[in-house]
C-alpha cells in the first residue's frame, strides 16, 4: 500500500526544526507546555465567539421568521456547518499540521459571523442561514483545538491536557453571553439590530483566535508527535515487534468514545437551544437569558480541570456513566422548572453543562487513547463530524418537539436518552 501524504511529514519544510525534538524528552516537555499555553489563549477568544450563536441564534431566527417552530434552525445550521468544518479541519490538520487547520477554521468562522451581522442589517433570511452555516466552522474549530494539547501528552496526561484547553474556553464563553446586553446596545448605536450585536463580538473573537494560532503555534505539535511516532515505528520494525490484537481494541475505543460524545451533544444542544425561547415566552428578559446561558457554558467548561484529573485517575468509564446520570438529572429539573423561576432554570442548565463536560472529556480521552499521530487528526475530525450532526439533529428537532408537544417533554425525553450511555459502556466492557 503506498504511503499517504500523512506519513510524508519527514519531507515537511520544518524537518530540521522537528528533528531537534526526536531524541530530547526535555524539549518535548517544553513544547508540550508551550503548546498548551497557545491553545489556552486561542480558546479564550474562541469561547467568546461560540457563545454568540448559543445565546441569541434561536432568538434572531425567531425574530426574523416570526415563528417558534423554526427557532432551532440556526443551531442546526451552524452545527451542520461545524460538521463539514470538523471534517475539513481534521484533514487539513493531518496533512499540514494543527496550526494551519485550526487557524483556517477560526478565520472562516469569523467570516460567517460577519455575514450574520450583514444579513440582520439587510433582513435577508437566505444570507442569515448561509452565514450561520459558515459560522459553524468556528464552533467546530474551537472544539477540535482541545486535541492540540494532547499530541505530546503522555497517556496519564491526556484527559488533563484536554481539560486545560476546555477550562480556558470558560473565560471567553462565560463573558460572551453576559455581553449580550452591552453588545446589543452597541449594535443599535451603529444601526445594527440588537440581536446581531453578539455576532460582532464573535467575528472579532474567532479572527483573533485564528491569528494567535497562525503566528504562535510553532513548531506544530502534531508534526512533532508524528515524527516521534514514525521514529518509534521504525525502531519497532527493526526489532520485529508486532501487536495485531491492539487494533481491534483501538477501533472499539473510537466507537465507544464517539458514541458517548454523540449522545451528550444531542441532549445538550436540544435542551439548551429551546431554553432561551422558553424563558422569553414567560417574560424573562434578554439579560436574564444571557445569565442563564453563561452559567450553562461555565458548567460546560469550568469544571474541566477537575474532570480531566478524575478521568485520568478513576477512569474513562466511570466518568462516562456519571455523564449519563447528570444529564438525566438536568432533564428532570428542566422539565419541572416553574416558568417564572430563574433559579431552577439556572440549576437545570448548570447540570446540563456539567453532564456534557463529563461526557466530552471522557469520550475525547478514549478517542486519543485509540489513535496514533499518523491517523489521529483525521479520525478526530471524522468523529467530530458525527458529534456535530448529532448536535444539528438536536437543534433542528428541539423546536419541532416543543411546538408539537412541550418544553417539558423535550427535557424529559433528553434525560432518558442520556441513559443510553450506560449500555454502550457495558457493551464495550463485554466485548473486551
Amino acid at each position: 500500500m503506498p504511503r499517504s501524504a500523512d506519513h510524508s511529514l519527514a519531507l515537511d519544510p520544518q524537518t530540521n526544526s522537528l528533528h531537534r525534538y526526536l531524541n530530547s524528552p526535555s524539549m518535548q516537555k517544553q513544547l508540550y507546555k508551550r503548546t498548551l499555553l497557545i491553545v489556552v489563549l486561542s480558546q479564550i477568544f474562541g469561547g467568546a465567539g461560540l457563545a454568540a450563536g448559543i445565546t441569541v441564534g434561536a432568538l434572531l431566527a425567531q425574530d426574523m421568521l416570526g415563528t417558534d417552530g423554526l427557532a432551532g434552525l440556526p443551531t442546526a445550521l451552524f452545527t451542520l456547518g461545524s460538521a463539514l468544518a470538523a471534517l475539513l479541519v481534521g484533514r487539513a490538520s493531518q496533512r499540514f499540521g494543527r496550526r494551519f487547520g485550526l487557524a483556517a477554521g477560526f478565520l472562516v468562522g469569523g467570516t460567517g459571523a460577519i455575514g450574520v451581522v450583514i444579513s440582520a442589517l439587510a433582513s435577508n433570511i437566505i444570507l442569515l442561514f448561509a452565514s450561520l452555516f459558515i459560522y459553524g466552522a468556528g464552533s467546530a474549530t474551537n472544539l477540535q483545538a482541545r486535541y492540540a494539547g494532547t499530541d505530546l501528552a503522555s497517556v496519564k496526561q491526556r484527559a488533563t491536557a484536554i481539560s486545560i484547553a476546555m477550562v480556558s474556553t470558560t473565560f471567553g464563553a462565560v463573558a460572551g453571553p453576559n455581553l449580550v446586553g452591552p453588545m446589543g446596545r452597541f449594535a443599535e448605536t451603529i444601526g445594527v439590530p440588537a440581536l446581531a450585536g453578539p455576532f460582532i463580538l464573535a467575528a472579532a473573537a474567532f479572527i483573533g483566535a485564528g491569528l494567535i494560532l497562525l503566528f504562535f503555534l510553532r513548531p506544530d505539535p502534531l508534526l512533532v508527535a508524528n515524527a516521534i511516532a514514525e521514529q518509534a515505528r521504525r525502531e519497532e520494525e527493526e526489532h520485529h515487534s508486532h501487536q495485531p490484537i491492539a487494533g481491534e481494541a483501538k477501533n472499539r475505543g473510537v466507537v465507544v468514545g464517539g458514541a458517548i460524545m454523540l449522545l451528550t451533544q444531542l441532549i445538550m444542544v436540544a435542551i439548551m437551544t429551546m431554553t432561551p425561547v422558553q424563558m422569553r415566552h414567560h417574560g424573562h428578559g434578554l439579560s436574564e437569558v444571557g445569565l442563564v446561558i453563561s452559567i450553562h457554558v461555565c458548567a460546560m467548561y469550568l469544571p474541566s480541570f477537575v474532570t480531566g484529573i478524575l478521568v485520568d485517575k478513576i477512569g474513562r468509564t466511570a466518568m462516562a456513566i456519571a455523564s449519563g446520570v447528570t444529564l438525566l438529572a438536568a432533564g428532570v429539573v428542566a422539565a419541572a422548572a416553574p416558568s417564572d423561576s430563574m433559579i431552577v432554570f439556572v440549576i437545570a442548565l448548570a447540570l446540563l453543562g456539567l453532564g456534557w463536560n463529563f461526557g466530552l472529556i471522557s469520550g475525547t480521552a478514549l478517542i486519543v487513547d485509540a489513535t496514533n499521530p499518523s491517523n489521529r487528526a483525521k479520525t478526530q475530525g471524522t468523529v467530530d463530524v458525527s458529534i456535530a450532526l448529532s448536535g444539528a439533529s438536536g437543534g433542528a428537532l428541539s423546536g419541532m418537539v416543543v411546538a408539537q408537544s412541550s418544553f417539558t417533554a423535550l427535557s424529559l425525553g433528553g434525560g432518558i436518552i442520556a441513559l443510553l450511555i450506560i449500555p454502550v459502556i457495558f457493551w464495550a466492557r463485554r466485548e473486551k
